[in-house]
């Protein structure tokens, strides 16, 4: 067990962190997504890769044990978007970055339109303008479930509802 005040690293960094090719597609994504550093795009690499790793082990798996953990495994990454409705362990393993990022909540605000950027997502997210099932969410790097998406919406004392209102109208 670990200290309690030191908490375990959540991403892996590159092993040729100066190549150029690296750095340029890095780079776009941070701009394309917003994000605040590359620790985030690192996080979300991290979490692609033991996404993958375990589909990869479900396929060395004899068949009878891998029909019961491929459809749990598939009925998360349903739950959370990654995946559409009758998808296979091939699909999981055509997972790049930019789908995993599409599911944080900062993405899916600027999608929706309540943020003309995905840096003023993260900003109205950050600064508690933003609310999701009726609570009001301050993390933009949150992974926001199917279901939770229709939830999403600006908080209704928010001053922000007032000026879209009147630019929309």
């Amino acid at each position: 067990m670990g200290d309690p005040k030191k908490p375990r690293k959540k991403y892996t960094s590159p092993k040729m962190p100066w190549r150029s090719d690296i750095l340029t597609s890095e780079l776009q994504l941070l701009g394309t997504y917003g994000l605040r550093n590359k620790r985030e795009l690192w996080k979300a690499k991290t979490i692609l890769s033991k996404i993958r790793g375990q589909a990869r082990q479900l396929l060395a798996m004899p068949e009878n044990e891998r029909k019961i953990k491929e459809s749990i495994l598939l009925k998360k990454l349903l739950r959370y978007g990654f995946v559409h409705e009758g998808s296979t362990l091939d699909d999981i393993l055509n997972l790049t970055v930019e789908d995993i990022l599409e599911r944080r909540l900062q993405t899916i605000v600027w999608r929706k339109g309540l943020a003309k950027s995905p840096y003023q997502a993260r900003q109205f997210i950050v600064h508690g303008h933003i609310t999701m099932n009726g609570r009001v969410v301050r993390r933009p790097g949150m992974f926001v479930m199917v279901g939770d998406e229709d939830s999403i919406m600006l908080r209704a004392d928010s001053p922000l509802k007032v000026v879209l209102e009147a630019q929309k109208g």
